[in-house]
C-alpha cells in the first residue's frame, strides 16, 4: 500500500500549541475523560471482534519452521 506523499512547497500544516495569550494550550477535565471514555469504547470494541480465523491460520503457518507446512 503506497502511503501519500506529503505536501510540498509552502507552509507546512502544524497544529497551534499554545491559546490565544501565549500559553500552552489545555483541555478541560471534563473534555480530557469524554475523550478517554470514547476512546475506551472504541478500543473495547475492537477487541471484542477477535481475530478473523484467516488470519489465526496465516500466522500459525508462518509459525511453523520451514518444511514442515
Amino acid at each position: 500500500m503506497k502511503m501519500p506523499k506529503p505536501p510540498t512547497g509552502g507552509r507546512t500544516a502544524k497544529a497551534s500549541r499554545t491559546g490565544p495569550s501565549g500559553s500552552p494550550a489545555r483541555l478541560d477535565r471534563d473534555i480530557q475523560a469524554r475523550i478517554g471514555d470514547q476512546l475506551r469504547a472504541i478500543h473495547d470494541s475492537i477487541l471484542k471482534e477477535g481475530v478473523p480465523d484467516r488470519f489465526v491460520d496465516l500466522l500459525n503457518r508462518l509459525d511453523k519452521p520451514k518444511g514442515q507446512e
